[in-house]
C-alpha cells in the first residue's frame, strides 16, 4: 500500500477509535445504602410522622418507592450474605448471626462470589462504609477478600453495637479511637471523601450504615429538637448491654438518629451534584430488616413496622418487608411506585444488568430494570425465608399468599403452616390455611426444594 494512503488510514482508523470512545454511553455508577433495623414505617416517605426525613425523602420524589420489597433475612449478618450472593437464605453461604471470638462472625467462603466481584471485574472501583458482619479481620470473609478495594467501618457487628467505639478497621488495618467520636459520621466522611475521588471509571459504593440498630446513640445537635418534642420520655433510660453512654429519652435519641442518617443521605447527593455525575449514578436505599426493641426504643410508638405484624427476628411482615426507595436521574420515573415483588438477593443480577456484564447463572434473584425503566418485568415464582433462632422458622410468598411455619424445631418440619392473604390482609391477622390447603401443599413443596442442607446452618432434624 502508498505510504501515505497507509499513514491516512491509520489516521482515520484513531480518529474513529477516539470518536466511539469518547461518544461510548458510560457505565452508571451505583451507590447501595442499606439501613440497619430501619422498619418500613421509619421513614417520612412511607408514613413516619413524628420526625422528617428530607433527604432520604428526595430519592422518593425524584425516583421510585417500592411497596413489596424484602430483606434477606430477619437479621443482620444473614441479610448481608443475600445481597453479596445473590441467594436467598436457603442457599447463601451465612443463614444467622454467628460470633468469631475475639472480634467479628463467621466468614463467608472464600469460593462466594459476590456481587463487589463481579463490578470489580465489570471495571468498578469497589468500596464498602458501614457494618460488614460476613468474616472476621484478615479471614476469607474479609470485604477485602471478597471484592472491595476499599472498606472503612466495623468489621465485627458486635464492635458496631456502641455509636463511640474505641476501634475500627481501615481497610486490614485495625485503628484506634479515643471513644468520644461518633463513628456514624467519621464512616460518611470516608464514604463521601471516597465517592468524591473517584474520576477515572464507575464505581459501586456499598453503604451499611450502622443507624438506627441500638445502642440509641446520637450527638445531643441531634437529640435536644426532640427532647422537647417528646418530654415525656425524658426520664426514660435506655440501655444496651454495657455500651455507654446509656440512652436517655430513647425516643429523643432515635429521632435523633434518624435525622443524623438523613443528612449523611443529603452530603452524598451534595457530592454527586459538586462533581456532576448525580445523572450518571444510580443511588438505592433499604433495609437490612425489621425494626427492632432493644436500648430503649419503642417501635409501636414511632409505628416502626408500617402497621404491619411483626419485628426484628420474625418472619411476618414487619420482620422482613423493607423499604426500597432508587434514583437515577432521567432513567426512573420520577414520583412513582411499584408494587412489584422483589428482595434483596435481585440486587446482584439488577447491579449486573446495569454494569453491562453477565451475572451468575445460579443466582436466586431476578433484576428488577426493568421495572425502574418501565420495561416488561420477570416474576418470581415465590420468595424464600428460613431462620434458625427463635425455635426455627421457615416463610414464602407466592404472589398474594404469604406462608409462615414457626416453632420447626420443636413441632418437626411438618408444624402447622399460617397462611395469609397480603392483599386483603397485610397486616396478616387471619390465618387462610384452613381455607386453603392446596396453598399449604404447595408451600410444603417450596420449602423442600428451596432449602439446602448446609453443614453449619441446621434445623434440629438435619442433626
Amino acid at each position: 500500500m502508498n505510504p501515505v494512503l497507509s499513514c491516512l488510514l491509520i489516521t482515520c482508523l484513531s480518529f474513529a477509535s477516539t470518536v466511539a470512545t469518547s461518544t461510548a454511553k458510560p457505565k452508571p455508577n451505583i451507590i447501595y445504602i442499606l439501613l440497619d433495623d430501619a422498619g418500613y414505617g421509619d421513614l417520612s416517605c412511607y408514613g413516619q410522622t413524628k420526625f422528617l426525613t428530607p433527604n432520604i425523602d428526595r430519592l422518593a420524589s425524584e425516583g421510585m418507592k417500592f411497596t413489596n420489597h424484602y430483606a434477606g433475612s430477619t437479621v443482620c449478618a444473614p441479610t448481608r450474605s443475600v445481597i453479596m450472593s445473590g441467594l436467598h437464605t436457603g442457599h447463601t453461604p451465612s443463614r444467622g448471626n454467628r460470633e468469631i471470638k475475639p472480634v467479628g462472625q463467621f466468614p463467608i467462603p472464600a469460593n462466594t462470589f459476590t456481587v463487589a466481584e463481579a463490578l470489580k471485574k465489570a471495571g468498578y472501583a469497589t468500596g464498602a462504609f458501614g457494618k460488614w458482619g460476613l468474616g472476621n479481620p484478615g479471614s476469607e470473609g474479609d470485604p477485602i477478600n471478597q471484592g472491595f478495594d476499599r472498606f472503612f467501618g466495623y468489621n465485627c457487628q458486635r464492635n458496631a453495637h456502641t455509636y463511640y467505639p474505641t476501634w475500627l478497621f481501615d481497610d486490614l488495618r485495625k485503628i484506634e479511637l479515643d471513644g468520644k467520636t461518633y463513628a456514624h459520621d467519621l464512616i460518611m466522611d470516608k464514604a463521601v471523601e471516597w465517592i468524591d475521588r473517584q474520576q477515572d471509571k464507575p464505581f459501586f459504593c456499598f453503604l451499611p450504615v450502622t443507624i438506627p440498630h441500638a445502642a440509641m446513640h446520637v450527638p445531643e445537635r441531634y437529640a435536644s429538637p426532640f427532647r422537647k418534642k417528646f418530654p415525656e420520655f425524658e426520664n426514660k433510660v435506655g440501655r444496651y448491654g454495657n455500651n455507654k453512654p446509656f440512652a436517655k429519652n430513647p425516643a429523643a435519641q432515635f429521632a435523633g438518629m434518624m435525622t443524623a442518617l438523613d443528612e449523611g443521605v443529603g452530603r452524598v447527593l451534595q457530592s454527586l451534584e459538586k462533581h456532576q455525575i448525580d445523572k450518571n449514578t444510580i443511588i438505592l436505599l433499604s433495609s437490612d430488616n425489621g425494626p427492632h426493641k432493644e436500648g430503649g426504643h419503642m417501635p409501636n410508638y414511632f409505628n416502626s413496622n408500617g402497621g404491619l405484624r411483626g419485628f426484628k427476628r420474625d418472619l411476618y411482615e414487619g420482620g422482613v418487608r423493607c423499604p426500597l426507595l432508587v434514583r437515577w436521574p432521567g432513567k426512573v420515573k420520577a414520583g412513582s411506585t411499584s408494587d412489584h415483588i422483589s428482595a434483596h438477593w435481585d440486587l446482584f443480577p439488577t447491579f449486573c444488568e446495569l454494569a453491562e456484564t453477565e451475572a451468575p447463572e445460579d443466582l436466586d434473584g431476578i433484576s428488577f430494570l426493568p421495572t425502574l425503566l418501565g420495561g416488561s418485568q420477570k416474576q418470581h415464582e415465590y420468595l424464600y425465608w428460613e431462620f434458625f433462632e427463635g425455635g426455627g422458622k421457615r416463610a414464602a410468598r407466592i404472589g398474594k399468599w404469604k406462608a409462615v411455619q414457626n416453632q420447626i424445631n420443636r413441632k418437626g418440619q411438618d408444624a402447622p403452616i399460617e397462611i395469609y392473604d397480603l392483599e386483603g390482609d397485610r397486616a396478616e391477622t387471619r390465618d387462610l390455611a384452613a381455607q386453603n390447603s392446596k396453598v399449604v401443599a404447595r408451600v410444603r413443596e417450596i420449602f423442600k426444594q428451596a432449602h439446602t442442607p448446609s453443614p453449619i446452618w441446621k434445623f434440629n432434624w438435619e442433626k
